[in-house]
């Protein structure tokens, strides 16, 4: 899949909403409560698009899980079959995406008979790969507001960098390949775990919630 999906919506948001789908779907089988209304807006606020273009969307997700063989969905969501092939097919591979992780966190936590072999000459494939022009004003501004902590845990850095300085990386809350800006008011200096964290974890969308909580300069986009 490409980094733009074919009806507008580009591989990081579809991921998005198919996370925050299965999570709730998972709460949902193990009668643990939720409220979809805060999922739709939470979303809408890290993507910018509308509370109501993602639950039509997750209502496109019911489907796919239809289309699947799946016997339950997200109450609430009853499919919506107006939804093009492409998408549909893009829905499908970020799910076989999600549940091969998932297996294989499952099958790693088993005990081994046979020690898994590995590859001792590992293949490489070559990818393009477009990086943003970032301005360097910006990333010192930011790294001095932030002072050696991190703008989400508030701990120190973990490590100096080879320049010597507490070693921060930079975070747009507003990812720049969804339109956000390089600026002081979209920047965060984040420490290497919760950088992972705000990008991977299935708490990222609440992180990002407390950050412009936190962060008084950060400004919506």
């Amino acid at each position: 899949m490409g980094e733009s999906m074919r009806d507008g919506w580009n591989q990081e948001e579809l991921r998005a909403a198919v996370v925050a789908y299965l999570e709730m779907l998972d709460k949902q089988k193990h009668h643990r409560a939720f409220v979809k209304k805060h999922y739709y807006e939470a979303l809408s606020t890290q993507f910018g698009r509308s509370a109501k273009a993602f639950e039509y969307r997750m209502q496109n997700i019911s489907h796919v899980m239809a289309l699947r063989g799946r016997d339950e969905w997200v109450t609430g969501l009853k499919p919506a079959q107006h939804v093009g092939a492409n998408v549909i097919a893009d829905i499908q591979a970020i799910l076989d995406e999600l549940e091969s992780e998932k297996v294989l966190r499952e099958v790693a936590l088993q005990p081994y008979r046979v020690e898994p072999v590995g590859e001792k000459q590992p293949g490489v494939f070559l990818t393009d790969v477009r990086r943003f022009v970032r301005s360097g004003s910006v990333r010192e501004r930011v790294l001095a507001l932030a002072d050696g902590r991190c703008d989400a845990c508030d701990e120190l850095a973990p490590f100096n960098g080879a320049d010597d300085q507490p070693f921060l990386e930079i975070h747009h809350v507003r990812p720049l390949a969804q339109q956000g800006s390089d600026t002081v008011g979209n920047a965060v200096a984040l420490c290497p775990n919760c950088h992972r964290e705000v990008h991977h974890s299935k708490d990222a969308l609440a992180l990002v919630e407390r950050l412009y909580r936190q962060i008084g300069r950060l400004v919506r986009e």
